[in-house]
């Protein structure tokens, strides 16, 4: 299937690894020119060579920095010619008790997983309405449908995007201008932060890291975990002109694990 995508910009946040970095493959696929942001040079410098590999006509773009910041959220504007599509993403807090947890940190979670998205959102949304095209995919957590007890600076602050999302996404100067603002929630994705992650219960448990990753697998309903790739699919989709018709929705990739009706 053809998106309807070559020639675009897209601005990919926290891209280096990861969903990120599969949702910038995907896109280069289709032949959009991407920047792609991360803090870590090398790795970033490495990713943008990747992609460059997949199709030398279209053309990458990386911006070091972090997203989170006002500084990094200015260079990575300044890279992108104009932002047609705009992938947001950055890396969840840490697990714990909210009993412990300061106002510093709760500050910390909603700059990276609330308030950062919706500053980018703010810096290009109206350009895209202007042009009459305009694709935000916003990079949440399954955590936001349901929350999990020990995520709860995530579950905030992503759920305060997702509700700030809901009344943006459907204002017709948007929706009605070829606009779309979706959140791709994902489950449990064979990614180097899972593992981590993994890591610390498998060490706390005294199992090897394997035996652990393999008892989660088989509670999902699918029997795995997810694949990058098949995530940086979803989201190029969300990114076509064939999903102009979706917007303002929160899209479970979680292999059947939420098991709820809506």
């Amino acid at each position: 299937m053809n998106f309807h995508l070559s020639g675009r910009w897209a601005l990919v946040c926290a891209a280096s690894r990861g969903l990120g970095k599969a949702c910038a493959r995907s896109l280069v696929a289709e032949g959009v020119n991407v920047v792609i942001t991360a803090r870590d040079a090398a790795v970033l410098e490495r990713t943008a060579d990747e992609l460059r590999a997949i199709d030398p006509d279209v053309t990458v773009r990386t911006a070091v920095g972090d997203i989170t910041t006002e500084a990094g959220r200015a260079d990575a504007l300044a890279a992108c010619p104009q932002v047609d599509i705009l992938v947001n993403n950055a890396g969840g807090p840490p697990p714990g008790d909210f009993r412990a947890w300061s106002r510093e940190q709760w500050i910390t979670a909603l700059d990276a997983n609330m308030l950062t998205p919706i500053a980018l959102i703010k810096a290009t949304v109206d350009a895209m309405a202007e042009r009459g095209f305009g694709r935000i995919v916003n990079i949440t957590s399954g955590a936001v449908k349901a929350p999990i007890a020990t995520l709860g600076l995530s579950n905030g602050a992503r759920s305060g995007l997702t509700g700030f999302v809901a009344g943006l996404a459907r204002q017709p100067k948007l929706a009605g201008r070829d606009v779309t603002i979706n959140n791709l929630l994902p489950g449990a994705f064979d990614t180097d932060r899972l593992r981590s992650a993994t890591q610390a219960a498998a060490d706390a448990e005294g199992r090897p890291l394997e035996l652990v990753l393999a008892d989660r697998s088989r509670a999902i309903p699918a029997q795995r975990f997810g694949n990058a790739d098949e995530f940086g699919a979803f989201c190029a989709f969300l990114c076509s002109t064939q999903a102009s018709y979706l917007t303002g929705q929160n899209i479970l990739l979680d292999g059947g694990a939420y098991g709820g009706t809506f």
